[in-house]
Order: structure tokens, then C-alpha cells, then sequence
């Protein structure tokens, strides 16, 4: 009977040459794990491909840092333009190309009021638009990031609602100056799948601008095909990712797309309260971030009739 059984077998009925000898151990190429993420089951070429990134990416974030410095102390709008020189050969670097619809508004000061879903979103926006960035205040003690941020003219500010309003004087004088603001009013960055609530607080320096103009972005495309909601967490960046292993994660797999919507702008004048400009901004953001999670063609969009004063 026993012997009968063992002839009855699956594992007994394959040939000799295919017959496991021990139990296959997965331990050791867990995707969950944090090194199974690093030596998994990926190919060697993702592993080469992730280090020829990093490398030339921090090659050239240390050959630009003098420049900038440099351009920071000379008349002329080299400030400007070179950020966004920087960042545009810094996202093909990495393999990441950024696809516009739509133009930014050439009326200054402009606040440009983003979605947010991963620190990506700076490179992005960095290569689309002459305008400064506001960070919250612990992207200032970062190592070699705080270098970036600064020479890109940041703005710090704190996470405390109290904090953003005390601080909002900065942003106003930026914009007094003529510099045109980047703003991500979730606060906050996302999973990827959905628009975060819009915090009027941010929008409280809308009155110095002359015009807000809305921008969506979406990561819709990861090796030439269609990003799904499987593919959302290699793009964002939330809770406690740190940047060294997210980027290692996304530089390994072939090239990526970024989708940058520029919507109509609006005049803050037009809405009786910061709040319906807040509502009318974010309804616009997050109607055309779904369009592009669907993989449909994007177009910009206007601010809804309903939402004015």
C-alpha cells in the first residue's frame, strides 16, 4: 500500500531530471521584504540601470550647484532659467519624460497651485515652470536636497496651520518681487489614486498673485505602457518611505511618464473668499487627475461657473 501510494504521487510521476530534492525557499526573494526589493527577482540590467541613474543624477546635481550659486549673484533672469534646465536634464537622467497640455500663464506673479503625490512632483514641475517652490521646513535640513532647495530659492514653511499663516508673509514678498510661486495645497503627498482636500490655508496668499492657475500630475506611463493602480506605489511617496530606497525601486524599471495638465487660470478676485477659490482649484486638479489615471486623452480645463462669486 505504501508503496503504491508513493507511485500515486504528482511529485512521483514526473521524471527522475524534474524531481524537486528540497522544498524551494522564497525567504530569501520576498518582494515584501527590504531586500528582497533589493537583490529579488529582478534582472541584473534593472540593477545596473538603477546605478547608472543614481550616479549621473548626483554627477550632475554637484556640476550645477556652483553654477546656480554663481547665477544667484549675477543681474539677469539666469536664476530662473537654469532651475528649470537643471531639473529637465535631471528627469531624463532618471528616465522619466514629462509630456505638457496646456501653457503657463506668462502674467507674473503667478501661483500655481499642484496635486502631490510623490517628491517627483518637484523634478517635474521644476522642468515645466520658472517659478520657486514651497517646502516644508524639514526638506531644509536634508542633506544635499537642502542644497538644491536653497539655491532654487525655497520657501520653507512649517506643517502647523498657525505656522503657514505666520509665514505667509514670505510668499508675499517673494511674489511682491515678481517670483512666481509653486504651491501643493494637500499639505501633504498622496498614495497616487486620489486628490487629497485642498487646504485654504495655503491659498491665503492668493491676493498677491495676479493669477492662480490650477496643475494636474499623474504618472501615467511606466515602461511605454499605462500605468495602473498596481504600478501607483512606485511613484508615490508617503508615510515613512525614505527617498533612497523609493528612488532605487523606480530607477531599476524602464523609463516612466509624467503627465503635466496646465489648467485656465483664474483671477483670485473673482471669488468672494479663499475658500471657493480653494474649492474651485481643487475641483478642477482632481477631475483631470481622474481623466489621467484612466488613460484618457487630457485637455485643460476651466474653473467651474458654480464656484464664482
Amino acid at each position: 500500500m505504501e508503496a503504491t501510494a508513493r507511485l500515486t504521487t504528482p511529485e512521483a510521476l514526473r521524471p527522475r531530471r524534474l524531481r524537486r530534492r528540497k522544498a524551494i525557499s522564497f525567504s530569501a526573494s520576498d518582494p515584501d521584504s527590504i531586500w528582497g526589493d533589493v537583490l529579488g527577482l529582478r534582472p541584473l540590467g534593472g540593477r545596473f540601470r538603477a546605478v547608472r541613474r543614481m550616479v549621473t543624477a548626483l554627477a550632475w546635481t554637484l556640476l550645477c550647484i556652483p553654477v546656480q550659486a554663481l547665477l544667484l549673484l549675477l543681474p539677469g533672469r539666469g536664476r530662473l532659467v537654469f532651475p528649470k534646465v537643471y531639473y529637465a536634464v535631471l528627469c531624463r537622467l532618471i528616465g522619466l519624460r514629462i509630456q505638457v497640455v496646456g501653457e503657463a500663464t506668462r502674467d507674473r506673479p503667478v501661483l500655481f497651485v499642484s496635486n502631490h503625490t510623490s517628491w517627483l512632483d518637484v523634478l517635474v514641475l521644476g522642468a515645466t515652470l520658472e517659478a520657486c517652490f514651497v517646502a516644508k521646513s524639514e526638506v531644509g535640513t536634508w542633506p544635499l536636497i537642502r542644497t538644491v532647495a536653497r539655491l532654487g530659492r525655497t520657501v520653507f514653511v512649517s506643517r502647523s496651520r498657525s505656522g503657514t499663516k505666520g509665514e505667509a508673509g514670505a510668499i508675499r514678498e517673494r511674489m511682491g518681487r515678481g517670483d512666481s510661486i509653486i504651491l501643493f495645497p494637500e499639505g501633504t503627498t498622496s498614495d497616487g489614486g486620489r486628490v487629497l482636500p485642498f487646504r485654504s490655508a495655503f491659498l491665503s496668499v492668493a491676493d498677491h498673485a495676479r493669477l492662480v492657475q490650477p496643475v494636474s500630475v499623474v504618472f501615467d506611463r511606466l515602461g511605454g505602457l499605462p500605468a495602473c493602480r498596481r504600478d501607483r506605489p512606485l511613484f508615490a511617496w508617503y508615510g515613512d518611505m525614505d527617498i533612497g530606497s523609493h528612488f532605487w525601486r523606480l530607477a531599476r524599471r524602464p523609463g516612466a511618464r509624467a503627465t503635466v495638465v496646465l489648467h485656465a487660470p483664474v483671477d483670485p478676485a473673482a471669488y468672494p473668499d479663499r475658500k471657493a477659490l480653494t474649492a474651485a482649484c481643487a475641483a478642477v486638479v482632481a477631475e483631470s487627475c481622474g481623466v489621467l489615471r484612466q488613460n484618457r486623452p487630457p485637455v485643460p480645463l476651466v474653473a467651474p461657473a458654480a464656484l464664482r462669486a
